[in-house]
């Protein structure tokens, strides 16, 4: 499904001569198949090709920062537009207050009662959460909550 949307948009991104969607879907295309010859040649599914999704915007996000770190506007806002396009393909992201209650049923389930259960939880809620929330917001949500649990 995901796979022809990406083809369906590329053909239209060339009619429409659309420069930074075009690139981006290329990238996108290239990166699956990369990933695909990587692990015996599988045809990665739509979780797959999403986590390649997910993949690709991390490394925009971590090139923005140094972009504009760098005061390299013009590089920063290619980042962001690519960000946008690649956003599309995503599901879409989940609230803060949904991620809260996602982390308490978690840390519930798991019993943690600290940091050192931090994998525990995290093993809980990252399955549900991936593609729709960063891992690292996950983290330091998850990081959060058992070190209010560890003061109470």
């Amino acid at each position: 499904m995901l796979r022809e949307q990406l083809d369906a948009d590329l053909k239209l991104a060339l009619r429409e001569r659309h420069a930074v969607r075009l690139s981006v879907i290329r990238q996108v295309k290239a990166a699956v198949l990369a990933q695909e010859t990587r692990h015996a040649r599988t045809t990665l599914d739509d979780q797959g090709i999403q986590a390649v999704i997910v993949k690709e915007i991390k490394e925009r996000r971590d090139a923005l920062a140094e972009f504009e770190r760098a005061h390299r506007n013009d590089l920063a806002d290619k980042a962001r537009a690519e960000i946008a396009e690649l956003s599309r393909y995503l599901p879409e992201a989940m609230s803060p207050a949904e991620l809260q209650r996602l982390v308490d049923q978690a840390i519930e389930d798991s019993g943690a009662a600290g940091a050192r259960d931090l994998g525990a939880v995290m093993a809980k809620v990252l399955p549900q959460t991936r593609g729709r929330v960063d891992g690292r917001t996950v983290s330091d949500m998850v990081r959060e909550r058992l070190s209010q649990l560890a003061t109470e």
